[in-house]
Formats: C-alpha cells, structure tokens, sequence
C-alpha cells in the first residue's frame, strides 16, 4: 500500500474523513480540504469543484482510483473530505505533490 492510502487509512481511524458526493457537500463549511480519485467522472469533479469553491476549500486530486480508495476505507468512493488540517495537508505531502 502506497503513502496516500496509509494516510488515508490514518484518517478514517481517527475519525477525521468523510466520504461521498452528499455527505461532502452538506459538510463544506466544516472540512479542510477535498480528496478525488483520477477516475472520478468530470461531471462529479466539476459539481465537488463548485462546492469547495464556494465554501473556499481546497480541492486535490490524487493518482488512485476509487476502487482503491474503497480498498481502504471499506467502500469505493471517488470523494473525500478530511476534517483536520494536519491531516489534510500530511495527506497532500504523502501525495508527492506540492
């Protein structure tokens, strides 16, 4: 298992992520940042965009897939939203991305 879906896995056990379109949306004021799989469709990825830019969040998509994503959370799901900032930005570095 690779750094981002150890972190990801972190997150869950903490309590500190939530998952799905819905849940993400209704949460938006709440979250520190926005998760996506690579193979999350374009329409689901302009919809999330809009709400993470309304409530100012940032959003970052990362090279797995949601059947990866399901692999470590227990269902796959192509959008996440991490519920602390430490976390959030540990699950970006573990990305390998700036």
């Amino acid at each position: 298992m690779n750094n981002t879906l150890n972190t990801l896995g972190l997150c869950k056990k903490a309590g500190k992520l939530i998952a799905g379109f819905d849940t993400v949306a209704a949460n938006g004021g709440k979250i520190s940042g926005v998760i996506i799989a690579r193979d999350l469709s374009e329409k689901s990825k302009k919809e999330i965009a809009y709400h993470c830019g309304k409530h100012g969040k940032p959003l970052h998509e990362i090279n797995e897939t949601m059947s990866q994503i399901g692999g470590v959370l227990g269902k796959r799901t192509g959008i996440i939203a991490i519920l602390d900032d430490g976390l959030y930005n540990a699950l970006i570095k573990s990305t390998g991305d700036p």
